[in-house]
């Protein structure tokens, strides 16, 4: 799996390519994180945004598709006690409906061939008066951008759709859901943070 090849050397490309949207994109997602929340990550990778999360809230659960990725994330989230790392995959989550006030899906709707499945389960999963926040890599015409995304194409990386600020936005109304509010962090690659109430 491509994800477990490069999950020792992720943070590090990350850091050296877009840093500011790299460490950025967690304390915006953290802001929206409150001390009595219990989380739910889904692909949280190596953890860079778990790591702003898990001091603002009551309990965390960070999940991911790639045990590779799990074991970065264990070691930077070790002095955390309300934290809890295990496998999940995000399109058949295995917790009960209503379980979280706050559902966290960061840079992974863009990989799934059927993201739809995914949003259904973040739905199910997140308390009625909840949030699903789902920040996303968007794509512009900076030469920067598109130099990134072919290096770790070489390495194996694959996609299944490239959005842009307008397409992101489009892509939730296509589903019907017209209440998502976005969230801008500037850098190399941005990245827009979709924020979505779940209706009581």
């Amino acid at each position: 799996m491509f994800w477990n090849k490069v999950a020792r050397l992720y943070d590090l490309f990350e850091i050296t390519y877009n840093k500011k949207v790299y460490k950025g994109t967690g304390i915006k997602v953290a802001y929206f994180i409150n001390a009595e929340d219990e989380v739910l990550e889904c692909a949280c990778g190596t953890g860079a945004i778990s790591v702003s999360i898990a001091p603002n809230c009551r309990k965390l659960i960070a999940t991911d598709y790639s045990e590779g990725m799990l074991k970065q994330t264990k070691k930077k989230l070790a002095a955390y006690n309300n934290v809890k790392v295990e496998p999940a995959d995000i399109t058949a989550l295995h917790y009960a409906d209503n379980s979280f006030n706050k559902v966290v899906a960061g840079n992974v709707i863009h990989l799934l061939p059927n993201p739809k499945s995914a949003l259904d389960e973040l739905f199910r999963v997140c308390k009625p008066g909840g949030k699903l926040i789902i920040p996303t890599y968007i794509y512009t015409s900076q030469d920067s951008n598109k130099f990134g995304i072919g290096f770790i194409q070489l390495l194996g990386f694959k996609h299944n759709r490239k959005f842009t600020e307008e397409s992101y936005k489009e892509f939730f109304s296509s589903y019907g859901i017209d209440n998502a509010q976005y969230y801008i962090v500037n850098g190399r690659m941005p990245c827009d943070i979709a924020v979505i109430s779940v209706e009581k």
